[in-house]
């Protein structure tokens, strides 16, 4: 096992930063649990202003899903009660004084409730039902699209308070920007050198062999060969696609099964650690020469550890499980039927 092996760097292609991996600073792959409790303070909560019957403490709805439910919704698109960007300001104001740049905080900042039950969380619902939550992911997209101010949407999950999620029951927050933000764009750019040099789509090209966790028709479940953390997964679509938003029911149904599985998966062997997915995606107004090698996936990402000085210094991570190693694990994760 990774015990025995010397440490190593790694060259992420996709994000353009290194990973260290030390293995003689952990224990063995098998051995890694979270051992923070999620949801420390929802012992003894079972109802909160995100189920159902409880809509009118929420900031205003979006949308539903079924859209003509009542009482009996599935999910729940809201505004967000506490906006990290405004939606009522003029997207127009900016200034640029001696090099500062200030532009106005117009964006849009969502909450998708999963669930109208308090305690069904994603790992609980079926995989039909988890596409539902894709879909309206989806859904939001479009509509957001319309604005010409909106740059990029980010659409991410905390589960667990360590993990930044503030209220216990299941939910993912959709933000829109008035800018392309740094992570996507550096991405976009590692991206474009590594096509330069090969030709082809480094995602369309990521390594699956012994990196390989499961699979669909669709989709393919990998520990990345430079996981910047440890059992740090990605899901990529098989064929080439640059914008989440492109999703159809079909393949949402298929990613919907595979993203339960995996979470079911890390729930299991980790200890039901708190945990953050990201959809990683293009910009909204991509030019068509960048199309061909930008390529949206999911990354899911345990909270296992924290980082440090070296990190925040560095921009490098220190991983102390193999990619191999975490995957073998994960592969071999049995769930009871």
């Amino acid at each position: 096992m990774a015990t025995s092996r010397t440490p190593e760097l790694r060259k992420d292609a996709i994000h353009n930063r290194w990973v260290i991996f030390s293995p003689a600073r952990a224990r063995r792959p098998s051995d890694f649990k979270s051992k923070s409790d999620p949801n420390p303070n929802s012992k003894n909560q079972t109802e909160c202003a995100f189920c159902a019957g409880h809509e009118h403490e929420c900031a205003p709805e979006i949308f539903r899903f079924p859209p003509e439910s009542t009482s009996d919704w599935k999910i729940r698109v809201i505004q967000n009660l506490y906006p990290a960007l405004s939606r009522d300001l003029d997207p127009s104001n900016s200034e640029s004084v001696g090099g500062q740049v200030t532009i106005t905080g117009f964006g849009f900042h969502d909450v998708v409730i999963e669930s109208p039950a308090h305690p069904i969380h994603l790992t609980d619902l079926s995989a039909a039902q988890t596409a539902d939550v894709l879909l309206a992911y989806k859904k939001r997209i479009h509509q957001l699209r319309a604005f010409d101010s909106i740059k990029y949407v980010q659409v991410f999950k905390n589960h667990g308070a360590s993990a930044g999620a503030s209220m216990s029951h299941s939910h993912s927050q959709i933000m829109a920007l008035p800018i392309v933000p740094p992570t996507a764009s550096a991405r976009i750019q590692s991206m474009k050198e590594d096509f330069a040099q090969t030709g082809k789509c480094g995602l369309c090209q990521v390594r699956q062999d012994d990196l390989l966790i499961d699979e669909s028709t669709h989709f393919i479940s990998v520990v990345p060969f430079a996981a910047t953390f440890p059992f740090e997964i990605w899901i990529v679509p098989r064929d080439h696609s640059s914008h989440f938003h492109e999703l159809d029911n079909d393949k949402a149904l298929d990613l919907g099964g595979l993203l339960k599985l995996m979470l079911v998966k890390m729930s299991l062997q980790l200890n039901n650690p708190p945990y953050n997915f990201m959809v990683h995606t293009a910009p909204l107004q991509i030019d068509s020469a960048e199309l061909p090698f930008t390529h949206w996936f999911i990354q899911i990402v345990p909270q296992l550890s924290g980082i440090g000085g070296f990190e925040l210094g560095t921009g490098c991570y220190i991983n102390p499980v193999f990619p191999e190693d975490a995957a073998k694990v994960l592969r071999e994760v049995s769930i009871p039927n």
